[in-house]
């Protein structure tokens, strides 16, 4: 990894952080700004290094650092009714970041088809991670958990999608200079 992209991740780690501790709280999972971030990694990034960041951002958490919503950190958090959401950043990155590589879409639709996926395994590993902590059944771990922010996560999805084109207008600009 080069220098400018481990200066990357590291910028992409600390905007994670912050933007999870934008938080309105709505009940077991809140509503954060992290979701606009995540979308924008497989933008803006290759997709080993946005799979990089997110996983070594919750390595921090888990060691502790409070880089979850809520200025939480821990294990507990991982283990706790919002740690599958977690979770399945990581495992949803890949994911985005195959559709991001994908011919089959114009570049725009591949942004916001590359979040919305990123979205769906995070909502399925969450709500089944929510369903075992609380014994709730598949319908009301959905009521509480993914309906309320379908909504607002796919307007974060497709603000990110403006911003990742500037940013990687800019970044083209800078690497040019």
């Amino acid at each position: 990894m080069s220098n400018r992209q481990v200066a990357r991740c590291g910028v992409c780690i600390a905007l994670l952080a912050v933007s999870a501790w934008i938080t309105v709280p709505l009940g077991p999972v809140p509503f954060t700004m992290q979701t606009f971030v995540l979308a924008l990694l497989p933008q803006v990034m290759r997709t080993h290094d946005a799979v990089f960041t997110v996983v070594v951002y919750l390595l921090l958490g888990a060691v502790g650092v409070p880089v979850f919503s809520g200025f939480q950190g821990g294990l507990g958090v991982l283990l706790g009714p919002t740690g599958g959401y977690l979770l399945g950043f990581a495992a949803g990155m890949p994911v985005a970041g195959a559709i991001m590589h994908t011919s089959a879409l114009p570049g725009r639709a591949r942004g916001a088809a590359a979040g919305i996926a990123l979205l769906a395994v995070s909502y399925v590993l969450g709500t089944i991670q929510l369903m075992n902590v609380y014994a709730l059944d598949a319908p009301a771990a959905l009521a509480v958990a993914v309906v309320p922010f379908v909504v607002p996560d796919v307007a974060k999805v497709v603000a990110s999608v403006g911003v990742a084109e500037r940013i990687n207008r800019a970044l083209g600009a800078a690497a040019e200079r």
